[in-house]
């Protein structure tokens, strides 16, 4: 097919999309590890959701476990940048192992926030998706019974905290931004004294990349949004895509999982990726438009990025 014959397509980039500060350092940590410690290194879940990253990872030596008991004693584990119950690092200081916490950052602040409010004698309610590593490992900060889950503003009604007027709230930091805000409102309302975080639990990383879809969305007839099917924040961009007006949005890992036909006829298109998606991915999804489309590239910018979160020091440390 000569360029001549190729319909023209706009392609709307948005910006920022792709890795965050806390998946850049998590994939860092890997990194670090294998170099300081040789292979194999063992990891606690997938490091960040993304398939393509862990096949990198486990390439070079990475051996990604569910439990901490598939692992051996005399080998390094890292821990998810989704964060861990307590129980995880305590176990494996019993067992005197090698630990690094590669936990995002903006998370540990999640946890240290829920803390505080135990120890003020609050229970919690956890906005967040059950089974979500991040839900898992944030409840887990606590003894059972002292953070609640909460997944829509509907569970609101049927919540049952011990004191009504002894509360707080964290969230799950992938979520969307507009959707906790319906939450919030009605635990506010059923919970007049409930005590929300001191900043906003959902990360910048999260709403940036919201806020450039709901930017790029009235100018694109359809929505790609490169993350992985268990990504979070990803789903989440697919969402707020629909929301703002594109009647078509796709989560795709890669450019080979894009349905064309679906795209046939489509003159603008907005790409995005979620926080644990690589840039190759993104490439790959732009090359394949390419191959089919005259493509004219507009970026669609509503924020910049310059958040950089240090590596734990014992990797900084010589062996």
């Amino acid at each position: 097919m000569t360029d001549a014959f190729k319909p023209p397509l706009t392609l709307f980039l948005a910006a920022p999309r792709g890795f965050c500060a806390g998946v850049d350092r998590a994939i860092k940590i890997v990194e670090m590890a294998l170099q300081k410690w040789g292979a194999p290194v063992y990891v606690r879940h997938e490091i960040v959701h993304n398939r393509y990253v862990v096949d990198g990872l486990r390439a070079k030596g990475a051996v990604f476990v569910k439990e901490l008991d598939e692992c051996p004693d005399d080998r390094p584990v890292i821990f998810s940048a989704h964060g861990v119950p307590k129980a995880v690092p305590a176990e494996a200081a019993r067992r005197e192992m090698i630990y690094v916490d590669a936990t995002c950052p903006l998370v540990s602040k999640v946890h240290i926030e829920a803390g505080r409010h135990h120890d003020n004698g609050l229970q919690i309610i956890m906005i967040g998706h059950a089974g979500h590593p991040e839900t898992v490992g944030t409840m887990g900060q606590l003894p059972p019974g002292e953070v609640l889950l909460v997944e829509t503003a509907e569970d609101v009604a049927t919540v049952a905290p011990r004191d009504p007027d002894r509360l707080a709230f964290v969230t799950q930091t992938t979520l969307s931004v507009d959707d906790t805000a319906d939450i919030v409102a009605a635990l506010q309302q059923r919970f007049p004294q409930i005590v929300g975080p001191h900043k906003e639990d959902i990360c910048y990383a999260t709403t940036n990349r919201q806020e450039a879809v709901k930017a790029l969305a009235p100018h694109a007839e359809a929505l790609l949004v490169v993350g992985a099917p268990n990504s979070s924040n990803s789903k989440r961009l697919v969402d707020v895509g629909r929301k703002a007006g594109c009647a078509y949005a796709q989560l795709v890992q890669r450019a080979a999982d894009i349905d064309w036909r679906a795209l046939d006829g489509v003159r603008s298109l907005g790409v995005t990726a979620g926080a644990s998606a690589p840039d190759v991915l993104i490439e790959e999804v732009i090359d394949a438009c390419r191959a089919r489309f005259d493509v004219t590239i507009e970026t669609v910018e509503t924020a910049r990025e310059d958040v950089e979160f240090k590596v734990p020091r014992v990797l900084r440390e010589p062996a």
